[in-house]
């Protein structure tokens, strides 16, 4: 698989134009990243998946977006489908890898839905924003208010309102042509819509506190190996910033008034190599996370995950500033280049800024990890 990626990388970055103008992944890249397993490469192998380790998925998810972000971010999205379905109850879980192991969820987290109890399941309404990849997903699932007469429900443990999500097959979800952004044009990130559709108690599943029904360290705590996923994804956006600015002095690129090439400048010198180093360190960093949350999924027990989540959770933000930062010092230091359209290194400018809106980089998660260090009650946890 990896092998596969390397020698697609290429073309994805040959052709991000056409993704970013497409808004979407052509399919003919679908079928090319379908065949070389990316979107069955975190399913078990009893599945006819690879159930892929943490670092060889770090590995392929950062490989596609130095190449394309866009492409990084559609394939991280629907690479996480099993750790989705394996929320739900095993029968279903098999029954929905009947057919093959390339089996592709999108859909929304915000629970921007309603669902009314209805004959042994639920009546859903419902809009979503930020649908990754929804054009060419089998099923859309989304998180849903469960109400009764109209009512929402209270949650269990003194939660306000009980959330559920909702899995639908892509038929019977609308579409909405809304993703007009500034950067990681290419995700199809529309709007989903689902007008009172009935969906089966079976078919919804409880995302945040569920138990999944895969056993193995794959698929303990999802959540925080999204965040890690989510890490690589800015990872490879500024490697390949890294990539295209370092390919700009071949041609002995220059700026303006300048009296020496960019090679040649200190200055330039300087900025490049914080860049790389930033990188550097947030790559290490997911990969130290990604060797504590399997060690902790292989025996660590409920008391090693309750002290790695807060970091996991703060880490994002963090990976998100150093690689904005690498990206932002490649883009001032190209020149007036970089401001055009045909810019590399400006697509990988709008990818990490679009990339640090994600509620996952928020700041406010970095204090997860302060209030842990100060043995204080942690209020925002993933």
């Amino acid at each position: 698989m990896i092998d596969a990626v390397r020698e697609l990388a290429p073309e994805l970055a040959r052709r991000a134009e056409e993704i970013e103008a497409a808004r979407g992944l052509p399919v003919d890249l679908l079928d090319r990243l379908r065949a070389a397993g990316c979107f069955r490469m975190f399913v078990p192998r009893s599945h006819g998946g690879y159930d892929a380790d943490p670092h060889t998925g770090l590995a392929v998810l950062e490989a596609l977006a130095r190449a394309d972000g866009s492409t990084g971010w559609t394939v991280m999205i629907g690479a996480e489908t099993p750790h989705l379905l394996a929320m739900l109850p095993r029968d279903q879980f098999d029954k929905l890898y009947a057919h093959g192991p390339d089996v592709v969820v999108a859909g929304g987290f915000a629970p921007q839905g309603r669902a009314e109890l209805a004959d042994g399941g639920f009546q859903v309404t419902g809009r979503w924003a930020f649908a990754s990849g929804s054009r060419h997903a089998d099923w859309i699932f989304g998180n849903c208010v469960l109400t009764g007469d109209g009512q929402p429900l209270p949650g269990p443990a003194g939660q306000p309102v009980e959330v559920r999500s909702m899995l639908l097959p892509a038929g019977q979800v609308t579409v909405e042509d809304t993703w007009h952004a500034l950067g990681l044009r290419g995700t199809g990130s529309h709007d989903v819509r689902i007008d009172a559709v009935y969906c089966p108690v079976e078919r919804s599943f409880d995302l945040f506190t569920g138990v999944p029904c895969v056993p193995g360290p794959g698929f303990v705590a999802p959540l925080a190996q999204f965040v890690l996923h989510l890490g690589a994804v800015a990872v490879g956006i500024a490697q390949g910033a890294l990539d295209d600015t370092v390919a700009l002095l071949d041609g002995g690129g220059r700026r303006l008034y300048a009296r020496q090439s960019l090679a040649d400048s200190p200055a330039f010198r300087e900025r490049l190599g914080r860049a790389d180093l930033h990188v550097r360190a947030a790559r290490a960093l997911l990969r130290s996370l990604a060797d504590d949350l399997f060690r902790a999924a292989h025996g660590g027990g409920p008391a090693a995950f309750a002290a790695l989540q807060p970091r996991i959770s703060a880490s994002l933000p963090w990976v998100t500033e150093a690689t904005a930062a690498a990206v932002d010092a490649c883009y001032r230091a190209t020149g007036g280049g970089a401001a055009r359209d045909s810019s590399p290194v400006q697509r990988r400018f709008r990818d990490i800024h679009t990339f640090s809106q994600h509620a996952a980089a928020a700041e406010g998660w970095l204090g997860n990890n302060g209030s842990q260090l100060l043995g204080r009650p942690v209020e925002l946890a993933y």
